[in-house]
């Protein structure tokens, strides 16, 4: 290509990230010729200026800000190519006003994020934070607080029926679960039948679950979505699993079930301020998991969500759509498609 198509790579990855990035990159871009890849300065606030933002046609983004001023009189900027699925830090509309688009790495993380679920399953069930604790204290088994239990004949159920979700029930299909269970007022009836699982209310989600797994976006809708009316209809035999965005649940109401067992335990991977501060609540807590949003961190996430996120940079500047775009919208609209057409030239 004669046009030379800039990528920038934002600050937060050499911080957040380094060593698990930059492979991919190398692999699918270093190759192709008049495609640069250069590193982001600092920005400020953990958000993107519309100065650093025009200076690349796609910026290779992890945890980053996107705001309405990262866009603001934006001309050159056409893709942000998200390193993972979430997208809550980038303002979609502002966004597709200024012509850009967001593409995703779904495949990358939907096996990754479901065994994470898993692990949480198999260790909440087998009491493996007390067996662990127990021994390193020089006691033994008798003085457990309870016995594990099995799944077969459990019911898992899952707030979101999306990739992730689909992914969780696909694994969890030959493990004996005895009812699988999803609310998401968007899924498709059928497409969760096939996986032998039911769409029920919210109510029902909450009040029929032995394990209970977050598996949907943040976004207004689902920002402090559960809180402690959802977990008081839990049994007190349940588990409670968030590996997706901590703000979609009411923290203080989820200290409050496991502070007075409404719930049995939990596993969060995620916080609704990230890191936690020293003194918050759940840390001090012996029936709750806890992981620094990075459970579902393996190599195999790292290395395809670099190579999904590549494959979506190519795709744009090849003139065509990312199969991970997220605001479609934005496809109509007569100045990306200007973009999209001088990337075809």
């Amino acid at each position: 290509m004669s046009y030379q198509f800039r990528v920038g790579i934002t600050p937060d990855f050499y911080t957040d990230a380094k060593g698990r990035f930059e492979a991919p990159l190398e692999q699918k871009l270093g190759p192709v010729k008049g495609v640069e890849v250069a590193a982001m300065p600092p920005q400020p606030d953990r958000t993107v200026t519309a100065a650093a933002a025009d200076e690349f046609d796609a910026i290779f983004a992890l945890g980053i800000n996107f705001s309405r001023a990262s866009v603001e009189g934006v001309k050159r900027l056409a893709l942000i190519a998200r390193w993972g699925v979430g997208y809550d830090m980038i303002d979609i509309p502002a966004i597709t006003e200024a012509d850009v688009l967001l593409a995703i790495t779904p495949q990358a993380v939907r096996r990754p994020v479901a065994e994470a679920i898993l692990a949480y399953i198999f260790m909440l069930s087998k009491n493996v934070m007390e067996q662990d604790r127990t021994v390193r204290e020089g006691k033994w088994r008798g003085s457990l607080s309870r016995l594990g239990i099995c799944l077969p004949g459990r019911t898992l159920g899952s707030l979101g029926c999306g990739n992730i979700a689909r992914e969780l029930f696909r694994l969890a299909g030959g493990l004996g679960f005895g009812r699988l269970i999803a609310h998401d007022p968007y899924a498709d009836a059928a497409a969760a039948a096939k996986l032998g699982v039911e769409l029920v209310t919210m109510e029902e989600l909450f009040r029929q679950s032995d394990y209970l797994a977050v598996n949907c976006l943040l976004n207004e809708q689902t920002r402090g979505l559960v809180g402690a009316e959802h977990l008081r209809m839990m049994k007190p035999s349940a588990f409670f699993i968030n590996t997706a965005r901590g703000p979609v649940v009411r923290q203080p109401d989820l200290v409050q079930a496991l502070r007075e067992k409404w719930i049995a335990g939990a596993g969060i991977d995620v916080f609704e301020k990230e890191p936690p501060e020293a003194g918050e609540p759940l840390l001090e807590l012996d029936n709750v998991i806890l992981a620094p949003h990075a459970l579902a961190w393996t190599e195999e996430i790292a290395r395809d969500n670099g190579l999904e996120a590549c494959d979506n940079i190519l795709a744009l500047a090849r003139g065509e759509i990312p199969h991970g775009a997220v605001n479609r919208e934005v496809l109509k609209r007569p100045g990306f498609q200007r973009k999209l057409e001088r990337y075809r030239q």
